[in-house]
């Protein structure tokens, strides 16, 4: 066999690699796109037309945040993580807990709960002792239910609680009532508590390491992220949650960073072999206040994580909240 054929699969690889290579760089910097974009007149329909007939064939989402500037360029917002959590139709209901607290997690906005809980609670025959629905507290002669807006953007949280304890049977007959119930499409009629505007999520950088500052309390949001990093972090070979320590408020989770990727896939190019390893990575959680907790990455096996591959991964994280 002409011993330059072996050399061909070799070549082909190469050469679909290089492929994209665009201006400013060997691949096509997009940031360079959005910074010359420049912005067409809207499109103007015939007046008299019917507009039951025109609708958006594909609405826009609004854009949540923007990532900081660097040197003068402007990235593009980040994707929302496709995560099994996100594919959860509206109107779930989830448990959640750390220590003794409990908790329920309802895919829906606190007005809806709310007005399902008031039918909950005249359903059960319980006695309303107090009621505020701007403070989503609801109190009877057995419990006191209290609303909330969950960590994630568009659900709640529901305690039920007697004496500052979580009542796992008031948990049980919530949690069966709202199974039962299609509150995805309900309609709010009372002015009940609106979730308050949350800062977002704040990455900032101390020396050669990054971290994360996120509006909610540790507790909370060691109970929220135990449970997403439960659905995301579950591919084999690529990102696993491993352990789990409530009294720390940390995960161990085993994630193949981006420079263990990018160099994957130049050292295949040469092997045809991937021989991709992932790292095991310790994510804590630091409380900073009440309402305020700071989340950091460090590779647990003494391996260097760099700068990048901290910032990635923890953007990945954060991403699991909205």
């Amino acid at each position: 066999m002409n011993s330059a054929l072996k050399w061909m699969p070799l070549v082909a690889v190469i050469a679909l690699a290089t492929a994209g290579c665009g201006r400013d760089g060997f691949y096509h910097d997009r940031n360079l796109d959005y910074n010359e974009a420049e912005e067409n007149a809207p499109l103007v329909l015939p007046e008299g037309r019917d507009a039951e007939r025109y609708r958006d064939a594909m609405p826009v989402p609004e854009v949540g945040g923007t990532r900081p500037a660097e040197e003068g360029v402007v990235e593009a917002p980040l994707p929302q993580a496709l995560s099994p959590g996100r594919a959860r139709e509206r109107g779930y209901v989830e448990r959640r807990a750390i220590g003794d607290q409990r908790w329920l997690v309802v895919g829906a906005e606190p007005a809806t709960v709310w007005t399902e809980l008031e039918r909950f609670v005249q359903r059960r025959g319980l006695t309303v002792t107090a009621r505020d629905s701007r403070r989503g507290v609801l109190e009877t002669d057995q419990a006191r239910f209290i609303i909330r807006p969950a960590l994630r953007s568009g659900d709640s949280e529901i305690h039920c609680e007697q004496g500052g304890a979580s009542q796992p049977a008031c948990l049980t007959a919530l949690e069966r009532h709202f199974e039962a119930r299609n509150i995805a499409s309900s309609a709010a009629s009372l002015a009940a508590q609106r979730p308050d505007t949350q800062a977002p999520a704040r990455f900032e950088q101390r020396g050669d390491d990054w971290q994360v500052v996120l509006p909610f309390a540790a507790d909370r949001l060691w109970a929220e992220l135990s449970h997403q990093l439960e659905r995301d972090f579950a591919v084999q070979g690529r990102r696993e949650l491993l352990e789990r320590d409530p009294a720390s408020r940390s995960f161990l989770v085993s994630y193949l960073t981006r420079s263990d990727r990018e160099r994957g896939f130049w050292r295949s190019l040469a092997t045809l072999n991937l021989g991709e390893e992932p790292q095991q990575v310790r994510l804590v959680l630091e409380a900073q206040g009440p309402e305020q907790t700071v989340l950091k990455a460090r590779s647990s096996r003494g391996e260097e994580l760099s700068s990048e591959d901290q910032r990635e991964l923890l953007e990945r994280v954060a991403s699991l909240l909205h």
